[in-house]
């Protein structure tokens, strides 16, 4: 039986989650569903938006607020793909290791996957777009671009930082991914000032190396995305959603060809004890 405090205490909750938006206080614009509908950036989700919209075309609705253009949709679907698979990558390998772990729980197992995308994983393409966003600002102000990212460079080399969009454990000399990317910015006309931006960077990390550091899909995907009109802090969004499918896929495999403890021996394999001396 439920006590009765436990029952005020549910039915406080269930006013406040329900109570109007009074003028003072915050509101979605994203999307409210009623007895009958559901509306999601003003439109009704039943007859304008099933069966209207891909789902590339839903999410950038649904991230914006406004509805894609033709290069919108075709470069955000390009990127979606792009970054959505790469192998046994650490965010992969903690996913399976998760399910493995606990077979029931697949959302844990996602969430351990996608808690892994920081800065040296996925998360680089939203410090490329915040740096390209830096660097047009100085540029729109009367820099030269090419001058603007030379200094920029130095700078975070003098400070001892790493240059976000750079460098890559497999790929060498070149990222294709980030090729095509720039190929395709080229030959659909997108390519803008972050673009050039992104190129005069690569020119600037690399000036007097012998060996260069690759310029990997987060510069190019960022720069793209930028010149397309999304804003810099919505960058991430994009490495966020197409990495969970790809997750997905792996965890689809996992419970059909389970790896996920022999990754662990492996990993317990490779790494040796060293007993602590004794005091």
């Amino acid at each position: 039986m439920i006590r009765g405090d436990a029952v005020d205490r549910h039915r406080a909750v269930e006013r406040q989650y329900h109570r109007p938006v009074s003028s003072d206080s915050g509101a979605s614009r994203i999307s409210q569903a009623h007895p009958d509908r559901v509306e999601v950036r003003g439109r009704d989700l039943t007859s304008e938006l099933m069966g209207e919209l891909s789902f590339t075309e839903y999410f950038y609705l649904l991230l914006t607020g406004r509805e894609a253009s033709e290069e919108q949709r075709f470069f955000l679907d390009l990127l979606l793909v792009a970054i959505a698979e790469h192998g046994m990558m650490p965010t992969n390998v903690a996913a399976r290791m998760t399910l493995a772990a606990e077979p029931r729980a697949l959302q844990g197992a996602v969430a351990a996957g996608i808690l892994g995308a920081g800065p040296v994983l996925l998360g680089t393409s939203e410090a490329c777009a915040q740096l390209l966003a830096k660097a047009q600002e100085r540029v729109e102000a009367g820099e030269d671009p090419d001058s603007v990212a030379k200094e920029m460079v130095a700078g975070l080399k003098a400070a001892g930082e790493r240059i976000p969009g750079f460098g890559h454990p497999v790929h060498d000399p070149t990222d294709p991914r980030a090729v095509r990317i720039f190929e395709l910015a080229d030959e659909h006309k997108v390519a803008g000032a972050h673009v050039a931006l992104a190129k005069a960077f690569g020119e600037a990390v690399n000036e007097g190396r012998t060996k260069p550091l690759t310029l990997n899909i987060s510069m190019p995907m960022a720069a793209v995305m930028l010149d397309l009109g999304f804003d810099a802090d919505t960058v991430k969004a994009v490495p966020l959603l197409a990495r969970t499918a790809g997750l997905l896929a792996h965890l689809a495999e996992e419970r059909k060809n389970p790896v996920g403890f022999h990754m662990a021996k492996a990993a317990e394999d490779s790494v040796g004890y060293e007993p602590p001396d004794k005091i």
